[in-house]
């Protein structure tokens, strides 16, 4: 139960920062990977503690990897092409 409210705290954290964080793309990019990896563990100890399989942890790990793969390779595509990840410095019109 400790480690439940734990968990949860960090998670609250991560969405906190997340929800704050509107100047740059790669602090928002890490704050969405730090929450993945908040429910990897709330996961990983919920199948733990009922003797499942942990099979789809793997599978959870495997797509965290490819969101985080997506984000970064949006990120680098978006610092080449406009020179910063500055979210004021895009306008609407901008593609």
């Amino acid at each position: 139960m400790v480690m439940f409210s734990y968990f949860s705290f960090v998670f609250l954290c991560g969405m906190w920062v997340f929800s704050s964080s509107r100047k740059h793309l790669l602090i928002t990019l890490l704050s969405l990977e730090f929450m993945v990896l908040i429910l990897f563990f709330i996961l990983y100890y919920y199948l733990l503690f009922f003797n499942y399989e942990l099979y789809f942890v793997i599978v959870f790990i495997t797509f965290s990897v490819c969101e985080g793969a997506l984000g970064l390779s949006i990120l680098v595509s978006m610092v080449r092409g406009y020179g910063n990840d500055y979210f004021q410095s895009y306008g609407m019109f901008q593609c």
